[in-house]
């Protein structure tokens, strides 16, 4: 496991932010290499299948000329959600490095753990918690940006 990889993950996290999308950065790894990149565009594109690990498996799958990415290694600053967890499964990625986990919809062992169930024909290899705080502070900082944003909002109405 590189480091440099969420540090580049986080990268794309910030990019999100500055569109006013929940933070969230992904990057997947071949051979050493950045293949796919991607961070959550669901607001700007108005649809729910914008999120940065769909989009970084798009572009890989490009890079790859193939579906299958089985030599690969995302790494996302946090947990996927049962829709990026099944499409991880589906691209065959060998393993997922995860930077903070997500009570609330993650699909990777909070709710369930979508990538290593053994009902289905491929499992993923799963760290997490890498990087976790730099994580953690990129999503508490957009949350915390958006309530105060949000409060002035009700002020200018009320």
């Amino acid at each position: 496991m590189n480091l440099k990889y969420m540090k580049e993950a986080l990268k794309e996290a910030k990019k999100a932010a500055k569109l006013g999308e929940v933070p969230i950065g992904c990057v997947i790894v071949y051979e050493d290499k950045i293949i796919g990149r991607g961070y959550n565009k669901r607001n700007t594109r108005k649809t729910t299948l914008a999120h940065a690990e769909l989009i970084a498996i798009q572009k890989a799958s490009k890079v790859i000329g193939d579906w299958r990415l089985e030599d690969c290694t995302m790494y996302v600053t946090l947990e996927p959600c049962q829709m990026c967890a099944g499409a991880i499964v589906q691209a065959r990625i060998k393993e997922v490095i995860v930077g903070t986990m997500n009570p609330k919809a993650g699909c990777a062992g909070s709710i369930l753990n979508i990538l290593q169930m053994e009902e289905f024909n491929h499992q993923v290899e799963l760290t997490t918690g890498v990087m976790q705080e730099e994580c953690e502070t990129v999503l508490k900082e957009f949350f915390k940006g958006l309530r105060v944003r949000n409060k002035l909002e009700k002020g200018k109405q009320g």
